[in-house]
């Protein structure tokens, strides 16, 4: 016999406690009660099931560990917890952080060098994030960078195997969102290349990936500027995130 476990859920996060991270992460502040209610449910969710490791001295109170989980399930109020699978672990450093990066190329020869990093994340590792970086994040909610957010959508994007730009959605959708993004992708990297000052983070143009993460951020820290410059993704990130509350 083949049985299933049951899932239990999670006690909500404190009253107090949920509405002194309603104060201070501006991103959440202002969505209408249900879905607040969801985004409390899976922040609860959040941090019943990950592992929350702060790393380098770095230590952190229960509110700080409920804004993370505040952040890191906003691009998830729509989608679900289904977000949240694959993985059990958010790393968090205390600032930037630097990564080993080698590469052989064609000729044989192995290139090695370090970047330094805001956050990353791995397919089927942890999260890792800057807390210097959240922070900033939270004390500018209007400057179009939200890195938990970035990050996360990564993770969406990977659900189906594939770190493509295009998370998992229905066919007919899938193949619309898939045009639209990579002609607004196409045209944001050619003006990238010709030199010309775009409106949002150029970052954006290295992958389709990051073209994804980076409008994501958008979406929830600068949706204006998004939809004046990106409009046929920003209707496709309404539709999938909801609403954003600015």
């Amino acid at each position: 016999m083949i049985g299933r476990l049951f899932r239990r859920t999670p006690p909500p996060i404190d009253p107090l406690l949920w509405a002194s991270v309603q104060e201070r992460v501006t991103f959440a502040a202002h969505l209408d009660p249900p879905r607040a209610a969801r985004l409390r449910a899976l922040a609860a969710r959040f941090l019943h099931d990950k592992t929350i490791t702060p790393v380098g001295g770095l230590v952190l109170d229960d509110a700080q560990r409920a804004m993370l989980a505040t952040l890191c399930c906003l691009p998830l109020v729509e989608f679900g917890a289904e977000g949240l699978h694959g993985w059990s672990e958010l790393v968090l450093h205390p600032e930037a952080f630097r990564v080993g990066r080698s590469h052989l190329d064609a000729a044989g020869v192995l290139h090695e060098w370090d970047d330094e990093l805001i956050g990353e994340s791995w397919q089927h590792g942890p999260l890792v994030l800057s807390w210097a970086d959240v922070a900033s994040d939270l004390e500018a909610p209007g400057d179009g960078f939200c890195v938990a957010v970035h990050e996360m959508a990564h993770k969406i994007d990977a659900l189906d195997g594939l770190l493509d730009g295009t998370p998992p959605l229905p066919r007919a959708w899938q193949r619309a969102w898939a045009s639209d993004f990579q002609r607004a992708f196409d045209g944001f990297v050619d003006a990238v290349d010709r030199g010309r000052p775009v409106a949002i983070d150029p970052y954006a143009a290295e992958a389709p990936e990051e073209f994804f993460a980076v409008c994501s951020e958008y979406h929830f820290s600068d949706p204006a500027t998004l939809r004046a410059t990106l409009p046929s993704v920003a209707g496709h990130l309404v539709r999938f995130y909801g609403p954003p509350s600015r």
